[in-house]
């Protein structure tokens, strides 16, 4: 009996330390990439050296797994309350470091801004909010998280082309162990994702390859030629913080509402910087801004402040980046101060805009996000409704059109 248990002791402790079984499922998701993958000239090898014994990450935000409560922590951009997400203390240390880099990389900043338009500030601050200039490890490994997101993730199909995208990157010849992501897969000092590495990546050092992880230069290229690609506007700057003219409708905060700077500073609207605008400023197309609805500053956006947009789709991590470039530029803080605001819970605005679409206030995607179009729809709510317009979603305004559905 003795032996026996020793036995039994042995296997049990072998079994333990072994992995745990993959999903089937998951393994009969990933073997139906397959086609697909060699059509965009992925070897065999390549391919299932990269998905054996490849199991989902459970703990991925964003995540819908069956059975289980939506209670994940989801991205800081969409989950945290303007006031938390933009900190003075995080501007003045990261725009204190940026400075330092700015010198240090002078000559490079000067190229990458004469090439693609795009000011060295500009892409120190995504540098400095995607990795913390650096300083930040991600934690990922990307194929599995584009593989987990691809089969269990909000956005399935995006996230398919990514790890299609990912494994073409191993085909040609990026390391597995490089590739270490955050947990949407994005890559790199300023954090690619592997669809815009093979559009926009750019080796700006000269040594022959792209390399976003360990080389400034190309890291900093790479995200000036993504911007440029998308719209940058050479010599313009992204947003304008302004005071509003006492109380105001916040659903004029329209991205739709576009007018030239120079009329909407004829309406009461005022720099918050003071200081003389060029004609040309004037007559550029801005709408309004109001990130925290009537609870913090408000901005006139501009093209540029769009073309950021398109490298995260996230007014708060817009707002960061562009404020963040300022500040490296010599700029003080926020005149307007963010009020304290909560953020409800993803599955909370997925009820609300449910609710604004069947009203047919809302035609923007159920996303769980306090974006520009559920902010909007929101305030049309209010109006019509005579609530307290404020713009801004909260666990009242949801009770309230609860309350009013209800039979």
């Amino acid at each position: 009996m003795t032996k026996f248990a020793a036995f039994l002791f042995v296997i049990v402790t072998l079994a333990a330390s072994l992995p745990a079984r993959a999903d089937p499922a998951f393994d009969v998701f990933l073997q139906s990439l397959w086609p697909e993958a060699e059509a965009q000239g992925i070897a065999r090898p390549t391919f299932d050296a990269a998905v054996r014994a490849l199991e989902p990450d459970l703990s991925l935000p964003d995540l819908v797994i069956p059975g289980r409560p939506d209670t994940q922590p989801g991205q800081a951009e969409f989950v945290l309350a303007p006031a938390d997400y933009l900190k003075e203390s995080s501007f003045q240390r990261l725009a204190a470091q940026g400075k330092k880099l700015a010198a240090q990389h002078r000559a490079t900043l000067a190229g990458i801004e004469e090439k693609f338009g795009v000011p060295a500030q500009i892409v120190l601050a995504i540098w400095g909010r995607e990795t913390a200039f650096g300083g930040y490890e991600l934690p990922k490994d990307a194929i599995r998280t584009l593989a987990t997101q691809a089969y269990l993730g909000r956005r399935k199909d995006v996230f398919r082309a990514e790890l299609l995208a990912a494994l073409k990157m191993l085909e040609d010849g990026i390391p597995r162990a490089k590739m270490r992501s955050s947990w949407g897969g994005a890559m790199g000092l300023t954090q690619f994702l592997p669809s815009e590495f093979s559009k926009y990546g750019v080796d700006f050092d000269g040594d022959g390859k792209i390399d976003l992880w360990n080389s400034v230069p190309d890291a900093l290229a790479s995200a000036a030629n993504q911007l440029a690609g998308k719209g940058w506007q050479r010599g313009k700057t992204w947003a304008t913080e302004v005071r509003t003219p006492g109380a105001i409708d916040c659903t004029i905060a329209d991205p739709d509402n576009i007018r030239p700077v120079g009329e909407w500073l004829k309406v009461g609207y005022a720099p918050t910087h003071g200081g003389i605008m060029s004609d040309a400023q004037l007559a550029e197309p801005a709408s309004l801004l109001m990130p925290a609805g009537i609870y913090g500053p408000s901005f006139l956006i501009l093209k540029n402040y769009h073309v950021i947009k398109d490298y995260n789709f996230s007014d708060l991590y817009v707002l960061f980046v562009g404020h963040l470039s300022d500040r490296i530029a010599g700029d003080g803080p926020f005149k307007v101060a963010w009020q304290p605001v909560m953020q409800l819970q993803t599955r909370q605005l997925e009820d609300m805009q449910r609710r604004l679409a069947a009203l047919g206030l809302y035609q923007d995607k159920i996303d769980g996000k306090a974006g520009m179009r559920t902010r909007l729809a929101l305030g049309a709510y209010q109006k019509a409704n005579g609530l307290k317009r404020d713009c801004w979603p909260t666990a009242d305004a949801l009770a309230d059109m609860q309350r009013r559905s209800a039979p």
